[in-house]
């Protein structure tokens, strides 16, 4: 990410010395096989040698965007048409602090090309090796294989055969993760009902992950697993065998813990009023906004949400929008 001049000034390191602040435009550039544009820092900076995804430092009184839109250009000789927020990550390095504003740009002019001499290549983001970038990069990483939907399938209807085929009409509008959420059924019937789920998802290209035990995950072979909240306090350690790992959190401590766990993304909410927790306080989308804004991996707004708020999700720092009436509706 080139560019020269940090956008806010020092604050004290641990050892009482200077720590440079860094704001920074990141453009993860898609193109139409979903493969991410991605360059190799130069040797001898910080970071050098390691791939990232190209931007640079917001030049004084410089908006986000318009640093996005300048920074392509720069490096790469392309023209932003469209883009929207993917994630915001804030990285402490030591000596410095980094903010990283990242957009997901899925319209552009132009073929892109390393003006700089930088070396350049496009990967898959299931491919990429987080241990070949920057720390700060890997949150980016996780956003891009994650969905903006993410399904919670509701109680009813409790027949598992009327059940079964609400989840295949959910997966035919293109659904690509689906947490099983269903709290009313005993253990063994719990796993019954995620074997027959397995394969429909399987099927549609969706990820299932269970609501259960981590060790249930591993049984039956589950995409992987969705925590409570509770359940951060009571485990040491990422969930093993558990391809994708995630929990629900409801407040800045519960989003750090899940971090700390190295989890895959968090669950915030309620957003809204929800009929699901009618008793909970909403947080509203700027309480919703401040929250992510801390958080150090992706983070969908639950409680209240339908495919009309995913574009304000994405303009208040979600990953997207997680909702069982929203997605999971009557046949």
């Amino acid at each position: 990410m080139s560019g020269s001049t940090p956008s806010t000034g020092p604050e004290p390191s641990h050892d009482g010395t200077a720590k440079r602040c860094i704001h920074v435009a990141a453009g993860a550039i898609r193109d139409a096989a979903g493969r991410v544009l991605l360059t190799r820092r130069p040797a001898g900076v910080h970071q050098g040698g390691l791939w990232e995804f190209p931007g640079g430092k917001l030049e004084p009184g410089e908006s986000v965007r318009s640093a996005l839109a300048r920074e392509l250009r720069e490096e790469l000789g392309i023209a932003v048409r469209a883009a929207r927020p993917l994630i915001r990550v804030h990285h402490d390095y030591g000596d410095r602090h980094v903010l990283l504003d990242v957009f997901l740009v899925t319209e552009y002019a132009g073929t892109p090309s390393g003006i700089e001499g930088q070396p350049m290549t496009w990967q898959a983001p299931a491919a990429m090796d987080a241990e070949r970038f920057p720390a700060a990069d890997r949150p980016i990483i996780d956003a891009l294989r994650l969905p903006e939907r993410y399904l919670i399938t509701g109680a009813e209807p409790r027949d598992e055969a009327a059940f079964l085929h609400r989840l295949a009409a959910a997966l035919q509008t293109g659904v690509q993760l689906v947490q099983l959420r269903r709290h009313d059924l005993a253990d063994a019937d719990y796993a019954r009902l995620a074997r027959a789920a397995l394969p429909l998802c399987r099927a549609a290209g969706a990820r299932l992950l269970l609501n259960r035990a981590p060790e249930l995950a591993g049984e039956l072979d589950a995409d992987g697993v969705h925590l409570r909240a509770k359940m951060l306090w009571r485990i040491a350690a990422r969930p093993p065998a558990c391809d994708l790992a995630g929990a629900s959190c409801h407040n800045a401590a519960e989003l750090r813990r899940a971090a700390e766990l190295g989890l895959d993304y968090a669950l915030l909410g309620p957003v809204l009023e929800t009929a699901t927790h009618p008793d909970a306080e909403p947080l509203g989308w700027a309480g919703f906004a401040a929250l992510a804004d801390t958080a150090a991996l992706p983070v969908y707004a639950l409680g209240g949400m339908g495919m009309d708020h995913l574009t304000e999700s994405f303009q208040h720092g979600a990953q997207g929008i997680a909702a069982i009436g929203g997605l999971w509706r009557p046949d």
